[in-house]
């Protein structure tokens, strides 16, 4: 089911054109061209040669436009990788009742592992970019809530959601790990500070060159909290040697380790446990599953 569903308009690049025609003449001359894959939160799309136009998808995501117009510039000074940069935010029109926004185009491809030249190396170069992030001053940061799905505060909100999903689950896994991994998750909170996190770090907003991390996109869940959920991707993407250099170059503990496992298993068990995710995605988590499991169970062996 398309997250547009009920929109009542459909997303697409003559849209797309007739917005830009609209509200930014002076780009209307630019052809526009659907990126696939267009994304579930916003759709985007290619606006000429260097610049992308992104809608949001639905009322959950359009909070995020605001946070990132205003916050983006900033942020994009203290990063040693490039980071979306607003140029314009779009008014509703032409059916679409939400802003939007025009972003300066990032050059890269979508990370896959088959590609990375040193899959050891992009982990300690990911690690930098995270430290880099949650070292920036936080004040006045837009605290982790409903905007962005929670990322960076406390993993409880989503405690009924997991354990249901363990629960129909059992017998085509070992729940009881699962289970303790959960638990282990919610045993502890962030007591520091709270610290810019980007919320969504995955394979998917990352791009990369000649086998090189060279850019970080999509920072509608971006807030300021706990830095467990960024880091998500050490069993998502990263494995072995590599997954040890990515929690080596971070200087975060145990705890908020054991609550980065937490978020990992609970956005996999929700996408195996719903019949309407793809089979894609449902095999890409059963393998997040098992290096949840396999890493737990190493970590409680030492």
């Amino acid at each position: 089911m398309s997250s547009e569903e009920n929109l009542g308009v459909s997303i697409n690049a003559e849209l797309v054109r007739r917005l830009i025609a609209a509200q930014f003449p002076e780009w209307s001359n630019l052809p526009v061209t659907a990126i696939e894959p267009g994304g579930w939160d916003n759709r985007t799309f290619r606006l000429g040669d260097h610049m992308s136009v992104r809608l949001p998808s639905a009322l959950a995501y359009v909070a995020q436009v605001e946070k990132e117009h205003e916050w983006l510039p900033s942020l994009a000074l203290h990063l040693p990788l490039p980071i979306p940069v607003p140029l314009a935010k779009g008014a509703p029109a032409e059916g679409y009742p939400w802003p939007w926004s025009i972003y300066q185009w990032l050059n890269g491809d979508p990370v896959t592992t088959d590609h990375i030249s040193d899959l050891t190396a992009f982990a300690r170069s990911l690690a930098r970019f995270l430290a880099a992030l949650h070292s920036i001053d936080a004040t006045g940061g837009p605290p982790a809530g409903q905007h962005n799905f929670h990322r960076g505060g406390r993993l409880a909100v989503y405690d009924a959601e997991t354990r249901s999903a363990l629960l129909a689950l059992a017998g085509r896994m070992d729940i009881a790990v699962a289970g303790d991994i959960w638990t282990a998750a919610l045993s502890s909170e962030w007591h520091g500070p709270p610290l810019w996190v980007h919320g969504d770090m995955s394979s998917g907003n990352l791009l990369m060159k000649d086998g090189d991390l060279c850019a970080v996109i999509d920072f509608g869940c971006a807030a300021v909290g706990d830095p467990a959920c960024d880091l998500v991707i050490a069993w998502t993407l990263l494995s072995g040697e590599s997954r040890e250099a990515f929690r080596a170059a971070l200087p975060l503990d145990k705890e908020t380790w054991d609550r980065a496992r937490g978020w990992a298993l609970w956005k996999a068990l929700i996408t195996v446990a719903d019949q309407n995710k793809s089979q894609q995605n449902n095999e890409r988590s059963w393998q997040v599953i098992g290096e949840l499991l396999a890493d737990y169970r190493q970590k409680s062996d030492r």
